[in-house]
């Protein structure tokens, strides 16, 4: 059993695009070896929206790694630099992540807007285009 979060963050403006380069891979080098983690992957999408989906062995690993390092670092950021944001988290039985039509399923379904200072009108209601998969990149561990 395992534990699935997924965040789809939508920058709001090009400028934001290289902190938000520089937090992501600070982050990525955090979660490649943070305790509980099992799996992950990381989608550019249109219109400069991210969506990063991993798993995890419990809640407790996958909040852990969100409350401390750089991933705590960068959240505060997310508020100002995005316009649209939200997550969705669920337990697994699965040993390997969801395809991608489960993760939109479940961000429409489940999944909740985090707050923005600047949201679209699209925001509240996650009424966001389907993802383009065709560049996911997986998050391998070390």
């Amino acid at each position: 059993m395992g534990f699935v979060s997924v965040t789809r963050l939508r920058l709001r403006s090009v400028r934001f695009l290289p902190g938000f380069a520089w937090h992501t891979r600070r982050t990525l080098a955090q979660i490649r070896v943070a305790e509980g983690y099992r799996a992950g992957q990381l989608l550019a999408d249109r219109r400069f929206a991210f969506w990063t989906v991993t798993l995890w062995r419990d809640p407790a690993a996958m909040r852990g790694y969100m409350a401390s390092g750089a991933h705590l670092q960068a959240m505060p950021r997310l508020m100002h630099w995005c316009d649209e944001a939200s997550v969705v988290h669920w337990p697994s039985e699965a040993d390997g992540l969801p395809d991608w039509d489960e993760i939109d399923r479940r961000m429409r379904a489940e999944g909740r807007p985090s707050k923005v200072r600047h949201p679209t009108p699209d925001h509240a209601g996650l009424g966001y285009a389907p993802p383009r998969t065709t560049g996911v990149v997986p998050i391998a561990r070390r």
